[in-house]
């Protein structure tokens, strides 16, 4: 085999072998699909929750989050922080209402807030989980650079889990945020 013909033969073996490696993105299952959906495909809440440990909306175990003991918080005292499209930085606009959580946690010393970050549907899972945590850990600095001890915060991401699929500009907002979840702390 002359120098051409080899030459040739590894250009089309490596197009081969590239293209058999691209693949599209795989399709995201339904919610009642999957394990932690609702009762159709999966197994719902009493299956994931067999011995009636105090669990909270993403089904893990609250009781051994830092001492917290009540299952949801209280979602309706503190106003959410919301984002621009990928982005993660607190604007200007919605730093009155950390302000106003700072205020609440001086006011009442037994209790501490679950930042907890979101995304919208755009997006993998992967990534939308990656963005709604550093969207709760920018919260969480901001709260921590005007005087809120690090001991009355807690951040989690929900990514894309409670956004809703192929959602308007309007809702798509919306699911850009931090929710501030207030907890009793024993």
């Amino acid at each position: 085999m002359n120098n051409f013909s080899q030459k040739f033969c590894l250009l089309v073996a490596s197009a081969a072998l590239l293209l058999a490696g691209c693949s599209k993105k795989p399709a995201r299952p339904e919610p009642t699909q999957t394990i932690i959906g609702g009762t159709p495909g999966g197994g719902g809440a009493d299956s994931l929750n067999p011995m009636g440990l105090t669990t909270g909306a993403d089904g893990l175990d609250l009781s051994s989050r830092n001492g917290m003991n009540n299952a949801e918080g209280d979602r309706s005292i503190l106003k959410a922080v919301y984002f621009d499209f990928d982005r993660f930085n607190v604007k200007e606009s919605e730093r009155p209402k950390l302000q106003a959580a700072k205020e609440y946690l001086e006011k009442n010393p037994g209790y501490k807030v679950v930042l907890e970050g979101h995304a919208d549907w755009r997006g993998t899972a992967e990534y939308n989980l990656s963005l709604g945590d550093r969207r709760a850990n920018s919260v969480l600095k901001y709260l921590t650079g005007i005087g809120v001890g690090v001991d009355k915060l807690e951040s989690n991401s929900k990514g894309s889990l409670e956004s809703k699929q192929n959602a308007s500009d309007a809702d798509a907002a919306n699911d850009r945020r931090v929710e501030l979840v207030v907890v009793k702390v024993p």
